[in-house]
Formats: C-alpha cells, sequence, structure tokens
C-alpha cells in the first residue's frame, strides 16, 4: 500500500479507531453439537465458527419484524410438554439426579433429551441449596420453554431470555470439580501481536501530519488493517474447544464493536466513539475494556446450605495502555472519560442489554455456573453428597471439548474524522475469579433467615423415580 499518494488536504487529518475482532464474514460451523450448524435463514448459516486455519469467524441472522421468532416460540410450545413450557418463577434441578438421568440416556444409547441439554429451561441461577437428609445438589432460578433462535442460540419460547445450556454447566462444574483446588481465573482475550503493533507504528509514522483528505480513508484503513493482521485470541481456565469459551470470545468481540461504533445495540448504549474528544485521542493510547463478575453480594444462609447470587451479575470496566515503537504495552495512569462513560453505561445498560441480545445472557450465565460451582466446591458438597460428578466428570463419557479451538480473529477497524489524532487497537477480554465473588468481603449473612426459609421450603419428597427437575 503506497501512502505517498494520500491527496494534500490541511485542514483535517485522520482518526483512526481499531477494534480486535471477527470479520463480518461468517462461515458455517459444521463441528457444532448443538446442532447450530443446522440453523439457517433463507438458506444462509448463521452462527459463530472457527475455519480449518482457527480463525473466528460468525454471520448474524435479522429478523427485523419478529415474524420469524414468533413463528419458531408458537411450534416449540406446541411440542413442549405444558408443564415444562410454562414459565416457571423458581424450577429446581438437582444436579445428582440429573447426573444419573443423563447417564442412563447414555447408557440406553438413545443420546441425551433436549430437556436435559436446556436445563429443563432454566434462564438463570439464582441460587444454591444443599439437603443433607437426601444429599441432594440443588440450583435453582427462573425457567420456561426453549426454541433456538435464528443464530443458534436457545432461548425462551416467552422472554426470550437465553436458556441455560447443560454443557456449559459441566464445563463449570468440572473448573470446580470434586477434590481440586479449582481455577483461580476464567477468561479470553483478544489481543493484537507485538509484531503486528510494531508495523501498525511504522505504518502511523508514514502517514503525513497534515496531508489527508476524507477519500483516503479506505487507503489507510487497509494498510493498518494488513499491518496489524490476524489477532490473538487466549482461553484460560477452561477448554478453548468448547462451547463456553466460543460464548466469552464473541460477548468480548461484540462488546468491543459496540464500543467502537461498528455495531449499533438495540439499547441506548453510546460508543466510546460518541463520546470521545478530538484532544482525547492520543497517537499510541490502547483502551482496554474487560468484563468482570458483579454482583452486589452473594447472600449465605447461617448454616451454609443456601447461597443466593445478588445483584447484575456482570460489569464492563476499562484499563488504559500506552503502545511502545517495539510494539510492547505498558500501563498508563491516564483516565480516559470517554472509556469511563462507554464502561459505566454498558454495565448499567447490561440487563436490558442481555434481554435483547442472547450472546450477553449467556456471558452472566457462565458467571453464575462458575460462582455456583466454585460455592459447591468451597462447602464440599460432594463429598457430603458423595457425588464424584459422574458421567460429567468424564470427557468421553459427556464430551464438551467437541469444537474447534478460536485461535486468532480478523482485525475490525472503525474510521472516524475527529480531530487530528490517531487511535491505536483496542484489547480486551473476559475475566472471571469466582473464588473472589465467595470472599469474607462480598459475602452477606442471611441475617432475616430469609434465605433458609426459601431453601427449607423447597421439598424433594414427592419426587418420582427419575425425575431431576420440578417447579
Amino acid at each position: 500500500m503506497d501512502l505517498r499518494l494520500i491527496k494534500p488536504w490541511s485542514l483535517l487529518s485522520v482518526a483512526l479507531l481499531l477494534a480486535v475482532g471477527a470479520s463480518n464474514a461468517f462461515a458455517q460451523n459444521n463441528n457444532n453439537n448443538n446442532g447450530n450448524n443446522n440453523n439457517t435463514t433463507n438458506g444462509v448459516a448463521s452462527g459463530v465458527a472457527v475455519d480449518a486455519q482457527g480463525v473466528l469467524k460468525f454471520r448474524r441472522a435479522f429478523d427485523p419484524t419478529g415474524q420469524l421468532m414468533r413463528q419458531r416460540a408458537q411450534q416449540a410450545a406446541a411440542l413442549l410438554p405444558p408443564d415444562l413450557n410454562r414459565p416457571s418463577k423458581l424450577r429446581k434441578i438437582s444436579l445428582n439426579r440429573l447426573e444419573k438421568a443423563v447417564a442412563d440416556s447414555i447408557a440406553k444409547g438413545g443420546g441425551i433429551p433436549e430437556e436435559m441439554k436446556n436445563l429443563a429451561g432454566l434462564n438463570e441461577i439464582k441460587y444454591v441449596f444443599y439437603y443433607p437428609e437426601t444429599k441432594d445438589i440443588v440450583i435453582a432460578g427462573t425457567a420456561e420453554g426453549f426454541v433456538r433462535d435464528l443464530n443458534g442460540v436457545n432461548v425462551g419460547t416467552f422472554s426470550g431470555k437465553a436458556t441455560l445450556q447443560l454443557e456449559d454447566l459441566v464445563v463449570a462444574l468440572r473448573a470446580f470439580a470434586p477434590y481440586s483446588k479449582g481455577t483461580n481465573d476464567v477468561g479470553c482475550s483478544i489481543d493484537p501481536t507485538k509484531e503486528g503493533l510494531a508495523n501498525l507504528n511504522k505504518v502511523i509514522a508514514s502517514i503525513p501530519a497534515y496531508n489527508v483528505t476524507p477519500g483516503d480513508t479506505a487507503t489507510i484503513v487497509t494498510a493498518m488493517k494488513n499491518a496489524l493482521g490476524l489477532q490473538n485470541v487466549t482461553v484460560r481456565g477452561v477448554s478453548p474447544k468448547t462451547h463456553f469459551a466460543r460464548v466469552m470470545v464473541e460477548a468480548d468481540y461484540r462488546m468491543k464493536l459496540i464500543g467502537i461504533g461498528l455495531e449499533r445495540p438495540p439499547v441506548n448504549i453510546p460508543s466510546y466513539v460518541d463520546k470521545a474528544a478530538a484532544g482525547s485521542l492520543a497517537s499510541n493510547a490502547m483502551q482496554r475494556w474487560y468484563f468482570v463478575p458483579n454482583y452486589d453480594c452473594v447472600k449465605v444462609s447461617e448454616d451454609g446450605l443456601a447461597m443466593e447470587l445478588m445483584g447484575n451479575g456482570v460489569k464492563l470496566i476499562g484499563a488504559s495502555e500506552m503502545v511502545t515503537q517495539q510494539g510492547g504495552r505498558v500501563q498508563s495512569n491516564s483516565i480516559d472519560r470517554a472509556s469511563q462513560v462507554f464502561t459505566t453505561t454498558f454495565t448499567r445498560k447490561y440487563g436490558e442489554l442481555a434481554e435483547r441480545e442472547p450472546v450477553y445472557a449467556q456471558l452472566r450465565d457462565l458467571i453464575d455456573m462458575l460462582v455456583a460451582a466454585a460455592y459447591i466446591q468451597q462447602q464440599d458438597y460432594y463429598r457430603e453428597a458423595g457425588f464424584d460428578l459422574g458421567v460429567f466428570g468424564d470427557e468421553n463419557a459427556f464430551p464438551v471439548e467437541t469444537l474447534a479451538a478460536p485461535e486468532t480473529v480478523e482485525t475490525a477497524i472503525n474510521a472516524i474524522w475527529k480531530g487530528q489524532r490517531l487511535l491505536t487497537p483496542i484489547g480486551g477480554g473476559v475475566e472471571v475469579r469466582a473464588k473472589e465473588a465467595l470472599s469474607s468481603d462480598n459475602v452477606q449473612k442471611d441475617e432475616d433467615g430469609a434465605l433458609a426459609e426459601t431453601q427449607k421450603g423447597i421439598t424433594l419428597n414427592n419426587l418420582a423415580a427419575g425425575q431431576w427437575w420440578w417447579d
């Protein structure tokens, strides 16, 4: 790319905002054991995929009127058992009994029923209970019927909220397996390479300070994208070959696209681009945005037999870095007001966004699962229940590492004309330290006994043989 072809212009220089993210060219994933590869809209495959080179790609399907999803929900409701499709304020699932039901189903060679894969339509984990009398470990929350949306995500037939997936729960339980220390950090990161940042700095240095026109934008963007090349995807604490990992990476990627103005969310969240002032765009600044757990508190009963998650579950935080000429990154103490507005608003609107975009509800579900699993391990419920996870702990019996691991994503770039500075890439990720959510500073005692009453008000005495969920 010959940047000497840029036309003279003395009034404007280009400000470029780059994100680490996949391109909008999606591919069908033939390895998705959840059936996402069969999800099509007008013959075009939808969903997240990884190609043969490990590059993450995806395709978004759109339903402007909502008619297609209404039809799908009606068809699903007609096929689901009425008690399963009916919305429930508190659906309970015994993990021990569910594992036994799954093991029996596998042993019979009939596969795992959709009811089990979708955790009886559970769309949140609000409580974890333990019952010493029956030795049941129970999770509970709201639930309803489920249907696959146009992008391959299972959602509620009434609310449209993402449905928890058994395979994701299994990943969380393995992260805090019986008789193990448990992982300290689960997350992902999408980052430019040192070589790519060094090449980018060379491109930036070659651009004339005052000889740029709006017509040169595409030329500059192409040069910078080629210089950066592919970005590295890192998954920590869980296998990158899982659906769990895919959700984290997609949520991270799409959050950054919202930040740089390449994806407009269905709720009012001003992008970083919208709020950035011309003078704030430093030529070597990198804004990094991370998803972390965000609970007002974790309430625990006095006897330790009940836990309640309280709060929105997910928070977006920011940090600034400076990029050296050699492509290195160093922490910066500067405060970027536009970044603060973006992260604060994103966090405040997260619940509303999750109702409209299932991937953010899925991310919140993953965090809930990890904290629930960490609590189960911390309280030693496994030993007390004599539950070693059974088939849930055996990859051969219950495989969850079934997807191609995402290794890289293409650089996505947004070009804006605002001031006279050039902004370099945005990085970020997801970071879940589930044990910290259960630290003494974050745990609240059940002083009024309401949580204990909820736990004691649930009875397992009338469950039929083989029954693993109930309202």
